[in-house]
């Protein structure tokens, strides 16, 4: 069915197939109608979270007081943030749950992350996933695990028992394999033990932004080469989007979906643009595919609201894409080491994050102790 004429670009961006997700989430923003106002309004149908977010959130304004006040005062500052982390998701995914059911499980999931703490122990991070999972108990939940090295694993586990993952801060190619392939297995897992798939949903997060951010400031440290700028990041996001769509395809994957498996989504996350300079829109306008999901900030919404113009564009430009690649290697710019920093700094930054909020909640919670 066409789009009707006075859609917007969000709506005609979702007819092209793409989800939007707002990349933030709040107690105010919930419970005050802020949120289903971009559900109706901006063709929102998804939210993710993190502890950047939650520390924003959480360590302003009096949303968080009445809770903070009334929990236990002997729990640790952990817990507490568990407590308040976990009654904001639960709101939220009640939010969605019209939109998660009308399109059978397709959208309507709102993302909460494990500690970062653990991004680099398997098997605490799969511990903490079925934890969250149990304590939020809403289907529509995703669980948020880093895509590190010892995170796989996880993934594979908890993708086995049933449960629905967002794959988080994924920056190279070849990682973002392994996530496919760790999700392919903890399917098959699944099927071959009895379990139903259709309810388990996953994406893959790739960290668009800061890959231009980092290309461009290796590009100055070696000097020229301003051509090659502001252009990393999507062609990454193009050739991710090839393997994507040869990995969920074929007999093996042929026989999964016979078992109602669903494929794990592109995620395109972190698509606010850094560079002034760059246009606003860049990193929504230049990856618009079927199939694949783009985590907004809201500055974002409005910005692509106003002047956006939707066409598929993700399958385009792969041979411009691997030129790309052989040329900033000839420049000197070694994606691997690019690759490999940016998920550290992003475990490293999200850690920080969280510590941050712990200690903020504490100062919260001992200025709302009486005297």
């Amino acid at each position: 069915m066409p789009p009707p004429d006075n859609a917007s670009p969000l709506e005609l961006l979702s007819q092209l197939g793409q989800s939007v997700w707002i990349d933030n989430l709040s107690r105010e923003s919930t419970r005050g109608g802020h949120l289903q106002g971009l559900i109706d309004d901006d063709a929102v149908v998804g939210a993710t979270s993190n502890p950047t977010i939650f520390q924003k959130a959480m360590s302003s304004g009096e949303a968080y007081d009445s809770q903070l006040s009334e929990l236990d005062q002997t729990l640790g500052i952990k817990d507490v943030f568990w407590a308040l982390a976990q009654e904001d998701i639960r709101e939220a995914c009640d939010v969605f749950a019209p939109t998660w059911q009308e399109g059978e499980g397709r959208d309507g999931y709102v993302s909460l992350e494990v500690d970062p703490g653990l991004a680099y122990d398997t098997l605490a991070t799969f511990r903490e996933a079925i934890r969250i999972h149990k304590a939020v108990d809403r289907p529509n939940l995703m669980v948020k695990i880093p895509a590190t090295k010892p995170g796989l694993a996880s993934i594979e586990d908890v993708i086995a028992e049933g449960r629905s993952i967002n794959v988080t801060l994924i920056f190279s190619l070849s990682r973002y394999a392994e996530v496919a392939e760790s999700y392919l297995r903890g399917i098959e897992r699944l099927i071959a033990a009895g379990g139903d798939p259709s309810p388990v949903a996953s994406v893959a997060s790739f960290f668009v932004s800061r890959i231009d951010t980092e290309a461009d400031r290796r590009l100055d440290e070696v000097g020229g080469h301003d051509e090659l700028k502001g252009k990393l990041a999507v062609a990454n996001a193009k050739l991710a989007y090839a393997h994507y769509l040869e990995t969920f395809a074929g007999p093996r994957w042929e026989y999964l979906v016979s078992k109602g498996a669903t494929p794990q989504r592109v995620l395109w996350a972190s698509t606010s643009v850094k560079n002034p300079a760059y246009p606003d829109t860049l990193y929504v306008e230049e990856l618009i595919g079927p199939d694949t999901v783009n985590t907004m900030p809201e500055e974002t919404i409005r910005d692509y609201q106003d002047h956006g113009k939707p066409r598929a564009r993700l399958q385009s430009g792969l041979d411009e894409a691997h030129a790309l690649f052989e040329a900033l290697a000839k420049a000197g710019v070694d994606y691997d080491d690019l690759t490999d920093t940016l998920e550290r700094e992003g475990v490293e930054k999200f850690s920080d994050s969280f510590e941050k909020l712990l200690e903020a909640l504490n100062e919260k919670r001992r200025s709302l102790i009486p005297a």
